[in-house]
C-alpha cells in the first residue's frame, strides 16, 4: 500500500497560483544533502601541480576517504610594492578542475604504439634472431618502413607493455648507433621541474650513449627561448611580474593567457599604463585579444621575420648610427668580442671555433676553454675573465669584470676588425631557405693575422660574422643588402 501511495503522488492535487504561473510545495529538503556531502572533507593539505608546470601556484587540495574531493587557490601570497599589481590569485581553471584528470578513466596509465608499427615488430619478432636484428629488417625494408610512417598522425595507437616498447626502443637506438654513429640519437629527458629523477635518469642515459640530449625549449612550443640562449638563464628571466615595468611588449612564441594564465593579469594590467603589447602568432590566439598590434605571419615564417627585425638592428644601431648603450652592453654582456678561427673547408673558408689557449701555447689545465678578445689599450689579444675555463679550479674568476685574468689590468674588448683589418676574407654560411639550388652565402668579414703554436691563422670577432651573416653592407663586398628593399637574404624584404 505504502508504495502505491509513493506512486500516486505524482498525480496529486497541487496548489497554484490563481494566473497559473506558479506552484507551492513543501518539503522534501533531503536533496540538498548531497551537497553537503560533494563539499566536505577530511583534510586539507596544501600543494601545487608540479606535473610540467613551473606556474607553481599555491592550492589548498581538500581530501576525504584518501581521495582528492575538490581544490581551491590559496591566498596567503607575500604582498608586493604598492605600485606593482599583487600575485594574487594564482591558479587557473585546469589547476581547479586537475582532480578530475587525476581520477579520470582516459589518463594514460600503460604504453600506448601506433597500431601499424606494433603489428610489424611483433612479427618481425617472430622470425628474427634479436631484438636489433628485428628492427633492422622493419627499418631497411622500404615498404615496411612507409607503411608505419604513413600512419603517423592518423591515431591508431594500441595497448602495449613496458618490455616490449623498451625493448623497441632499445632496438632502434642502437640501430642508429651502428649505422649512423651515436650523435645522431636525438632525446628529450622529462623535464626537472617534473621529476628530477627521472630527468637525470633519461639525460646520464643519453650522455652515456654519446647520444645528444635536447633541452625542453627545444620540444615545446610555448616557452621563452631567447632568454636562456642569450643570458644561460632558465625560462622567464625576469619573472612575469616584472612585465609590469615594460614599456613595450611582443609575445611571440608565447600564448600567456592560455600557458601562463596565473601570470597574464600582469601583460593586461600594465596596458592601462600605456604599454604597448604586439602579438606575433600566425593564429588569433588569447595573447592576440591582448595586443594592441597582431603580426599575423605566415605559418612558419617565424624565422625569417626574425633575421629580418635583426637586420634591422644591426643596420641601424650598430653600423649606421651606433647606440653605444648598444655596443657598451654587447662588449661586456655577449660573446660578441671574441676571436674566432677561419678554417679551410672543402676549398672554401668558413666560421671555425674560437681561439683558445691551446693555440697559442697556454698550458693551464682548462686551456681549451680560455677564449681571447682584443683589447684596445694594448692592442694585444689577451683572455678576460669569465671564459668557460674560469668556471672551475681553486683559483676560478667566474665573473665578468673587464680584465686580464693573468694581470688583472683593466681591458678594452674590440667588439669588430673593421677599420684596423690586415685583410678581408669571403666566408661561406650554410643557407637554410628554399628557394636557392647553392645552399650557401658568400659574405664577407675584416681579419686579422695572429701567430699561433701551429703557425699564422687568420681570426674575425663574432660580432663580425654576425654582421655578415645577416647582410649588412660595409663595404667589404660579398652578397649584401644595399637596401631594406633588396630581396637579399636576411632583408624585411626577403
Amino acid at each position: 500500500m505504502h508504495h502505491l501511495w509513493e506512486k500516486l503522488r505524482y498525480v496529486r492535487p497541487v496548489d497554484r497560483t490563481a494566473d497559473g504561473r506558479a506552484e507551492v510545495k513543501e518539503g522534501g529538503r533531503g536533496w540538498e544533502d548531497f551537497y553537503r556531502g560533494r563539499w566536505s572533507y577530511d583534510k586539507a593539505v596544501r600543494t601545487t601541480h608540479g606535473v610540467n608546470c613551473t606556474g607553481s601556484c599555491s592550492w589548498n587540495v581538500f581530501v576525504k576517504d584518501g581521495l582528492v574531493a575538490w581544490e581551491n587557490q590559496n591566498h596567503d601570497y607575500p604582498e608586493t610594492d604598492p605600485d606593482m599589481p599583487d600575485f594574487e590569485p594564482r591558479g587557473c581553471p585546469r589547476g581547479a578542475s586537475f582532480s578530475w584528470y587525476l581520477y579520470s578513466p582516459l589518463r594514460v596509465k600503460y604504453p600506448y604504439v601506433r597500431g601499424e608499427l606494433i603489428r610489424l615488430w611483433r612479427e618481425a619478432r617472430k622470425t628474427a634472431p634479436n631484438a636489433l636484428e628485428a628492427w633492422r629488417s622493419i627499418s631497411e625494408d622500404p615498404a615496411k618502413a612507409r607503411s608505419y610512417k604513413e600512419a603517423r598522425g592518423m591515431g591508431g595507437f594500441v595497448r602495449s607493455s613496458w618490455d616490449e616498447v623498451s625493448e623497441l626502443i632499445a632496438a632502434s637506438l642502437l640501430y642508429t648507433v651502428q649505422k649512423y654513429g651515436p650523435d645522431r640519437n636525438f632525446g628529450f629527458s622529462v623535464i626537472p621541474a617534473m621529476s628530477m629523477l627521472s630527468y637525470a635518469a633519461g639525460a646520464r642515459f643519453l650522455n652515456m650513449m654519446g647520444g645528444a640530449c635536447l633541452s625542453f625549449y627545444d620540444w615545446y612550443a610555448d616557452l621563452p627561448p631567447a632568454s636562456p640562449q642569450v643570458w644561460g638563464d632558465q625560462t622567464d628571466v625576469p619573472e612575469s611580474s616584472d612585465w609590469y615595468n615594460a614599456g613595450y611588449i611582443i609575445t611571440w612564441g608565447s600564448n600567456v593567457p592560455q600557458t601562463r594564465t596565473p601570470d597574464a593579469h600582469f601583460l593586461t594590467e600594465v596596458r592601462y599604463k600605456g604599454t604597448k603589447v604586439v602579438s606575433v602568432s600566425p593564429d588569433y590566439a588569447e595573447s592576440t585579444t591582448a595586443a594592441d598590434t597582431w603580426l599575423n605571419l605566415k605559418a612558419g615564417s617565424d624565422g625569417a621575420l626574425a633575421m629580418a627585425m635583426g637586420h634591422v638592428i644591426l643596420r641601424e644601431y650598430y653600423f649606421g648610427k651606433p647606440a653605444e648603450e648598444f655596443l657598451d652592453y654587447a662588449k661586456r654582456f655577449t660573446d660578441m668580442p671574441f676571436v674566432v678561427r677561419i678554417e679551410e673547408q672543402n676549398g672554401k673558408l668558413v666560421p671555425g671555433r674560437l681561439l683558445d689557449g691551446t693555440d697559442m701555447g697556454r698550458t693551464d689545465k682548462h686551456a681549451a676553454f680560455q677564449y681571447y678578445v682584443f683589447d684596445e689599450n694594448t692592442q694585444q689579444l689577451v683572455v678576460p675573465n669569465g671564459t668557460l675555463g674560469d668556471r672551475w679550479g681553486e683559483k676560478a674568476k667566474w665573473n665578468l669584470r673587464e680584465e686580464d685574468r693573468d694581470t688583472g689590468k683593466a681591458i678594452a674588448p674590440r667588439l669588430t676588425f673593421f677599420g684596423q683589418a690586415d685583410d678581408t676574407a669571403v666566408l661561406s654560411f650554410p643557407y637554410f631557405g628554399d628557394e636557392r639550388e647553392q645552399r650557401e652565402i658568400l659574405r664577407a668579414v675584416p681579419v686579422k693575422t695572429v701567430q699561433t703554436d701551429n703557425g699564422p691563422v687568420q681570426v674575425t670577432t663574432v660580432f663580425d660574422l654576425v654582421m655578415a651573416n645577416y647582410g649588412i653592407d660595409r663595404g667589404l663586398g660579398g652578397e649584401v643588402a644595399s637596401s631594406y628593399e633588396d630581396d637579399t637574404p636576411y632583408t624585411p624584404a626577403w
